[in-house]
């Protein structure tokens, strides 16, 4: 899993492997960030799906969520968000997805520290129904980590 991390962790500095969840460090932009792939599936992809954390310190911007999708959706297909007991949706196109405004961005991040997974459904540009699912033991860790990491580069 961690290999597939490589080409994303390039140029920057590794924080630490939690789980199925790496957090990183770089310092160029400067930016820190968890990142997960999404459990892995024999269904068509278009894309690597991952999700990401990310704190830009000189934006002031902390915690924010962003998602790549597996496959490009439809245009206006809703994205829904399950984690836990909360059902979220996002917003997005093409192969991105994120969360509509601040509440739900910190909604997300919360959700993130207690529940096992979450799992993001949707329509792809065909109009079939598609999934992607992520594990997320040590993700809590690996954005302290981030969040620890970027305190450095203020």
């Amino acid at each position: 899993m961690f290999s597939a991390f490589a080409g994303v962790a390039q140029a920057r500095d590794s924080l630490g492997l939690y789980g199925d969840w790496g957090a990183f460090r770089d310092p160029l932009v400067p930016r820190c960030y968890a990142i997960a792939m999404a459990a892995p599936s024999a269904l068509h992809r278009d894309y690597q799906p991952y999700a990401a954390i990310g704190t830009w310190p000189k934006r002031s911007a902390r915690n924010q969520v962003h998602f790549r999708l597996s496959r490009k959706m439809a245009d206006g297909a809703p994205m829904v968000l399950r984690i836990g007991s909360e059902r979220i949706e996002l917003t997005g196109g093409g192969g991105d997805a994120w969360p509509k405004d601040d509440s739900d961005n910190a909604a997300i991040v919360a959700a993130m520290r207690s529940a096992t997974r979450m799992t993001i459904y949707s329509r792809d540009s065909s109009g079939r129904r598609f999934s992607n699912t992520w594990q997320l033991a040590g993700a809590a860790s690996a954005m302290d980590a981030a969040a620890i990491g970027c305190a450095q580069l203020r």
